[in-house]
């Protein structure tokens, strides 16, 4: 610690051999810095508040049809973005600002100048943004604000007629070529289904299933096949023994007990389709564990057991009467009705013949074609799950355009936003820039740090030993003796004026930054 205050009053010694060099510097500087201070130009700041609305009644109304931009995130870019190059030529156009630049490299200074003096703040809350622009001339910084609020407000609008504009003849180029493509899908299956047309069914059902349902076909072909042809030769029998001599009266007796029996009843008939038809409508309303439903049923149960018990007694009492006169003709009418019923029976058998080798045809067809049936599914299904994806794509593209078409309807019809101007462009009645006050202080500041750093560099450049112990540490050689100066009374008397005049000329450097802060004060109070 000694060694560190030892080293710091040697310098300090050193200096004060340098302090009228130093002092001179300083009153350099200081009147140097006052005057640069006091030439700087008064600045005066216009500024202007805008309010940024974006709430619209359209946009609850309208949502789900139209696309709803993000305005709050536009405005803020916007906010960012405004201070560009192309924006600010068009400010210095619009403020009348290049009347004066008449050179290339002025008009570039003019815009850089106006690059980064233009700002723009923003409060954080409920979109309201603040302009601002210093300028020493009032009336230009006015007019450099109405311009800046004209561009801000303009921008928007711009940008958003622009966004939509873009988006919609994007969307029409990629309409185009989906048309194509759709087109070109109809197209391939179009020229499939006519390769293909005898291999398809009526429903567009696949190989397996239309084998399936032809040998359903078929085996119920051949089942009524051997109905008919039961029928036929049961009809053949009946004919042959009607001709027997001993069995002719009786068949004819069953036939008119059985003509006779076949009068129905029709009032339990009646009664009967009405109770079904009211069941049908019970079932339409109402589930099968449903009372009247439960009871329509077993109303229809009993109704049809009185029905099979009267057909009964009837059919009884039929084979028990005796034939009626005029019997005896039956025969004949009898053969009759069985030739009939033997000649529909052989119509029916040859087209059901005919139905049979038909239904087995196709079934062979089928089982032929079911062999290459993988690989033309399998196209198909490729070729319509192209179409479809194409035709999906295609119109969601069309409803897409249709919803930037109302959306650019829509804000030309409520804008984006509601611009709303707070507090016009002004001008603060008295400068803002430069802050005297502070600067005189650090003039002064700068003036002593001058002064000092020049004692400093004299006493480096030209040092001198002040003790014999500091010349002994330096040089590292033995000291033999040391000689003083004995200063005389004249010589005292002379260092004591030069410390006055010193210490003068510094008090005189702090006063005089006193005096001129002391008036700029009272001049800022009578400005007030």
């Amino acid at each position: 610690m000694q060694d560190i205050v030892r080293q710091v009053l040697t310098i300090a010694r050193g200096m004060w051999t340098y302090r009228w060099p130093g002092l001179l510097t300083a009153w350099v500087v200081a009147l140097i810095g006052v005057v640069v201070v006091f030439r700087i130009p008064d600045q005066y700041e216009a500024s202007a508040r805008i309010y940024v609305d974006t709430q619209s009644i359209l946009k609850p109304l309208m949502s789900g049809l139209t696309v709803q931009p993000n305005v709050e995130q536009q405005i803020t870019m916007l906010s960012r973005t405004l201070i560009s190059r192309p924006n600010v030529e068009k400010l210095v156009r619009m403020a009348d600002l290049d009347l004066k630049a008449n050179s290339k490299s002025d008009q570039e200074a003019l815009v850089e100048r106006l690059t980064k003096g233009i700002e723009i703040r923003n409060t954080g809350r409920d979109n309201l943004y603040s302009l601002a622009f210093r300028d020493s001339d009032r009336e230009k910084a006015k007019r450099v604000i109405q311009s800046l609020v004209s561009i801000f407000v303009e921008s928007s609008l711009g940008a958003s007629r622009k966004d939509t504009d873009s988006a919609k003849t994007f969307l029409n180029e990629q309409i185009k070529q989906y048309e194509q493509k759709l087109e070109d899908a109809e197209a391939r299956v179009k020229e499939f289904q006519l390769r293909n047309i005898d291999r398809q069914g009526a429903d567009g059902r696949d190989a397996a299933t239309q084998l399936a349902d032809v040998s359903t076909k078929l085996r119920q072909a051949q089942l009524d096949l051997v109905e008919a042809t039961n029928a036929r030769d049961e009809a053949k029998k009946q004919l042959a023994a009607q001709h027997a001599p001993d069995t002719s009266d009786v068949l004819s007796r069953s036939l008119v007990q059985e003509a006779s029996v076949n009068v129905a009843t029709p009032e339990l008939d009646s009664r009967i389709d009405a109770q079904k038809r009211n069941l049908d409508n019970l079932l339409q309303r109402f589930t099968d564990q449903h009372p009247d439903v439960i009871a329509t049923r077993k109303l229809i149960k009993d109704l049809e057991d009185q029905k099979s018990k009267e057909v009964a007694q009837l059919r009884k009492a039929a084979l028990a009467a005796p034939l009626p006169a005029g019997a005896q003709g039956v025969n004949s009418l009898a053969d009759q009705e069985l030739s009939k019923v033997l000649a529909t029976s052989e119509v029916q058998v040859a087209a059901l013949r005919a139905r049979v080798a038909e239904y087995t045809a196709r079934e062979a067809r089928a089982r032929e074609s079911l062999k290459t049936a993988p690989e033309i599914e399998a196209e198909a299904a490729q070729l319509n799950r192209d179409y479809d994806i194409t035709k999906k794509n295609y119109q969601d593209l069309v409803a897409r355009r249709q919803s930037a078409v109302m959306s650019g309807e829509l804000e030309s019809a409520s804008g984006v936003a509601d611009f709303r101007l707070i507090d016009p462009p002004r001008v603060t009645p008295r400068p803002v820039a430069p802050n005297r006050m502070l600067l005189l202080p650090l003039a002064l500041f700068v003036a002593l740090l001058a002064g000092l750093g020049i004692a400093f560099a004299g006493s480096q450049l030209r040092p001198a030993f002040a003790d014999a112990a500091e010349l002994r540490a330096k040089t590292g050689l033995p000291l033999l003796g040391v000689v003083s100066l004995v200063l005389g009374d004249g010589e005292r008397r002379q260092e004591r004026r030069n410390t006055l005049r010193f210490l003068g000329a510094t008090g005189g450097l702090f006063g005089l930054f006193i005096v001129g802060m002391m008036i700029m004060a009272v001049l800022a109070q009578r400005t007030i």
